[in-house]
C-alpha cells in the first residue's frame, strides 16, 4: 500500500524549487538523514517531502550513494508496479517508432524517458535491460513481462555489466529473463551489418549513441581510405564501407570485438576492403605514425576518459594526446573525426583539447560539425548527464 511508505525529507532550508522544475535526483546532504532513513534498504519506494513536509512525489532510495533518491513519479500515491512500467515503456515506444522503420535502438535512456537509472536497447526481437538501480533490479521480472506485452519482443537479457550497479550494491551476473539466446544478434544500421555480443559483449552489445555520427562520417568517405581507431565491432568503419569507402582499418585491444567486426564486414560483402589491428591504441597510433601511414578520413571514438570530475584534467590530457597522435595520420585536406563519452568534459573543454592536440601536431584544421548523441538517446534538461557524447570532426589542411 502506498500509504504504507517511508518518508524522507529535504532539510528545513533547502530550496525544493530544482525538484519541482523537474531535476530529478536528491543527494544525501539535501536531506535529514537519521538512523531510519540510513536504515532504508537499497531500491526503497518512498515519499519525499519538501522542509514544510509537502510532498513532492515517489522517489527509489539508495542511502548508500551520493544520489540518496531518484524521482520517479509526481504522484507521491503512483503505485509503482508492472502496469505503470508499461506506461512508461509505451510512451518511449511511440517516440522510438516514429523515429526508426526498423527495431533497432535504444528503447529507455534512463532519467529522460522517466526511468531512474534504467537502460534499454532493442535488438530485433531481443531487449536488453540494464537495470543500473536498485529499485528497476527489484523490478527486473516486471521489466521483462512489461517488455514482452509493449514491444513484442521475445528475449529479454538483463545485463549486469553497468558500472554504476556497483554503487547501488548490485551484481554483476547477466542473465537471460525471457525467452532464449544462444549467438550474437545482427544489427542493420546506416547501409552496414553490425554483431552484438549481447550477452558476453561490451555494455549491451552496441553503441546506438554513435548512430548519426557514423553516417556523417560515412558521408566524408566514399571512395576514401579511413582509419577507426577504438573500432569496437566496427562502428564508423563498416558505416564508411557500406557508403563506398575505399578501405577501412579498424583499431581495437579486444580481439573478440574485432571478430565481431570482420563478421560484420563479411555480412555486408565488404569483407575485401576492411582490415583490423589488435593493439594499444596510443601504441597502434604511434606505430603508424612511424610507419608514415596515411588516411583520409581517421576517427577516434575512445572509453570516457575522464567518467568523473576527479578525473577530468587525466581525461583531458588523454583527449589531447588522442588528437596529437591521430592529426598527422590524415592527409592533406581529410578529416578527423573525434568523440568523447564522459559528461564531466563538456563540449568547451573536450573541443580546447582536441584543437590543441592537433595544434601540438602542426596542423592547421576547421571544425567542420559538430554531433551528438542519436535522437533515441533523448536528454533530460535538467541534467545535464544525459548528454555526454560529443562528436567533432575537423577539416586539415
Amino acid at each position: 500500500m502506498t500509504d504504507q511508505r517511508p518518508t524522507i525529507r529535504l532539510k528545513p532550508k533547502m530550496n525544493a524549487r530544482a525538484i519541482r522544475h523537474g531535476f530529478p535526483w536528491v543527494y544525501d546532504n539535501e536531506l535529514v538523514t537519521d538512523r531510519r532513513t540510513r536504515a532504508l534498504a537499497p531500491g526503497t519506494i518512498a515519499v519525499l517531502e519538501d522542509g514544510a513536509r509537502d510532498a513532492l512525489g515517489t522517489v527509489a532510495v539508495s542511502p548508500g550513494s551520493r544520489i540518496f533518491a531518484r524521482m520517479l513519479d509526481r504522484d507521491p500515491q503512483a503505485a509503482i508496479d508492472r502496469g505503470w512500467i508499461s506506461t512508461r515503456l509505451a510512451r518511449a515506444l511511440a517516440h522510438r517508432e516514429t523515429l526508426f522503420d526498423a527495431p533497432f535502438y535504444r528503447l529507455v535512456h534512463a532519467e529522460a524517458d522517466g526511468l531512474p537509472g534504467v537502460v534499454l536497447d532493442r535488438f530485433g526481437e531481443v531487449a536488453v535491460l540494464q537495470p543500473n538501480a536498485a529499485w528497476a533490479d527489484a523490478l527486473a521480472e516486471d521489466f521483462a513481462d512489461a517488455l514482452i506485452a509493449v514491444t513484442g519482443v521475445t528475449t529479454v537479457v538483463k545485463n549486469a555489466s553497468g558500472r554504476a550497479r556497483a554503487l547501488e550494491g548490485l551484481d554483476e551476473e547477466t542473465v537471460v529473463l525471457r525467452g532464449q539466446l544462444d549467438a550474437p544478434v545482427p544489427v542493420p544500421m546506416n547501409g552496414a551489418t553490425y554483431v552484438a555480443d549481447i550477452l558476453s559483449g561490451q555494455k549491451t552489445g552496441l553503441f546506438y549513441d554513435q548512430r548519426p555520427n557514423h553516417a556523417f562520417a560515412a558521408g566524408l568517405a566514399r571512395g576514401k581510405r579511413v582509419l577507426d581507431v577504438f573500432s569496437h565491432v566496427g562502428g564508423f568503419g563498416l558505416a564508411a564501407l557500406a557508403r563506398g569507402a575505399e578501405s577501412a582499418l579498424a583499431v581495437d585491444g579486444s580481439a573478440a570485438a574485432l571478430a565481431l567486426a570482420e563478421q560484420g564486414a563479411e555480412l555486408g560483402g565488404m569483407g575485401d576492403r576492411f582490415a583490423t589491428r589488435k593493439g594499444d591504441a596510443f601504441d597502434v597510433l604511434a606505430a603508424l605514425n612511424d610507419e608514415g601511414a596515411q588516411f583520409d578520413v581517421v576517427i577516434c571514438d575512445p572509453p570516457a576518459f575522464a567518467p568523473s570530475k576527479k578525473a577530468l584534467e587525466a581525461g583531458l590530457r588523454a583527449y589531447e594526446r588522442v588528437a596529437r597522435l591521430a592529426a598527422p595520420l590524415v592527409a592533406p585536406g581529410g578529416y578527423l573525426g573525434l568523440c568523447s563519452c564522459s559528461h564531466a568534459a563538456d563540449l568547451s573543454r573536450f573541443r580546447n583539447a582536441s584543437a590543441r592536440g592537433i595544434g601540438r601536431a602542426g596542423r592547421a584544421a576547421q571544425l567542420i560539425h559538430t554531433g551528438f548523441a542519436g535522437a533515441d538517446h533523448p536528454q533530460l534538461p535538467q541534467l545535464a548527464e544525459s548528454g555526454y557524447l560529443k562528436s567533432l570532426f575537423f577539416r586539415l589542411d
